[in-house]
């Protein structure tokens, strides 16, 4: 377990729901700030930022190379895209103070070291690393080196460059890592988004684990919670008409709400490992079964199958003890309707 911004994150608290904004500000520092207030408002713990400029991504370059052929970004070249996408750095600074100013945590997403100094001169509590930035290992361990929480992805590692990464982060000096089992495939079909990962991932690193999710539903994160998961990150935006590079698999506030009442509900629902009844049972106990006589019976006869029945309520003794009951001998006068009780039996 460990903190960010002062907010437990570990299982025996309630999932820490991140909030991606990424390019859902389409362009706009208002839109972006009307982003912030909305995930405030739906109940997210955090809003993460992604910190990068086209130029620390990749190069302004018409090489096939650069050219991304299917899927959702189908035709774009790296370099515009990702233009298109960034969060000027010019904006980090009141984007930090107005998430101050609302009450909710913000941190992000740094590519390169310059992204990290700025991200450390405002003061961000914890560093996010991309999946596709899971091999750059310089990076990640600069950014530990500044003594935050990170949060890892691993969309397309193998065990050996989770292993690497993780390494990496330790050697730079962080000890409150939390591994993200993430798809990178954008949307995320539910069914491909193998949820047990996240047992694999506690087990083999030790470490707290969460899920990045990248489908457009809430049903991987509910699974995740029941498998251990202390943190859930979506992207998030105002309307997905608006459209942009990341609308498609971003959830609305509509279902950002959901996902931050029910991970909470089923993260409540899971109580614990240890063997106990609920108090709230107690009332119930008298409506399960016990032994009663239902036949009159005199003082000094002998109990039959016929005088006795395993009946609710449950003031009885237990139905356990009814071969022990039947042959004894009652030692006072039975009406049917009685519970059948040691004292009312020879010994």
């Amino acid at each position: 377990m460990f903190k960010i911004d002062g907010r437990e994150i570990g299982e025996s608290q309630p999932p820490y729901i991140i909030a991606e904004l990424s390019a859902n500000h389409n362009g706009s520092i208002d839109k972006a700030k009307k982003t912030i207030r909305s995930a405030k408002d739906c109940g997210a713990d955090a809003i993460k930022l992604q910190t990068y400029t086209a130029e620390s991504m990749t190069i302004d370059c018409d090489k096939k190379d650069f050219l991304i052929s299917g899927g959702l970004w189908d035709g774009y070249k790296l370099f515009d895209l990702y233009k298109e996408a960034s969060t000027p750095y010019e904006w980090h600074k009141e984007l930090f103070d107005y998430a101050k100013q609302i009450g909710i945590t913000l941190f992000s997403t740094p590519f390169d070291e310059e992204a990290v100094d700025l991200l450390d001169s405002l003061g961000a509590p914890a560093y996010k690393i991309a999946s596709f930035e899971l091999l750059d290992l310089p990076l990640i361990k600069y950014a530990a080196s500044k003594g935050k929480p990170m949060l890892i992805s691993t969309g397309m590692g193998d065990i050996n460059e989770i292993s690497d990464a993780v390494q990496a982060a330790k050697d730079g000096g962080c000890s409150n890592i939390l591994l993200f089992h993430c798809i990178s495939s954008y949307p995320t079909p539910t069914r491909e988004s193998n949820i047990k990962m996240l047992t694999f991932l506690k087990e083999k690193f030790n470490t707290e684990v969460g899920l990045s999710d990248h489908t457009i539903s809430n049903t991987a994160a509910l699974a995740a919670v029941s498998l251990g998961a202390s943190a859930l990150e979506k992207h998030f935006i105002l309307d997905r008409l608006d459209k942009g590079p990341d609308s498609e698999f971003s959830l609305e506030p509509s279902e950002l709400k959901e996902l931050v009442t029910s991970t909470k509900d089923c993260w409540l629902s899971l109580g614990s490992k240890s063997f106990n009844r609920p108090s709230l049972e107690k009332s119930s106990k008298v409506f399960r079964r016990s032994l009663y006589f239902v036949k009159d019976i005199k003082a000094g006869e002998t109990i039959t199958v016929e005088h006795i029945r395993r009946i609710r309520p449950g003031f009885g003794l237990a139905p356990k003890f009814y071969d022990k009951i039947v042959n004894k001998r009652v030692l006072k006068d039975i009406e049917k309707g009685e519970a059948v009780s040691w004292d009312l039996i020879e010994s």
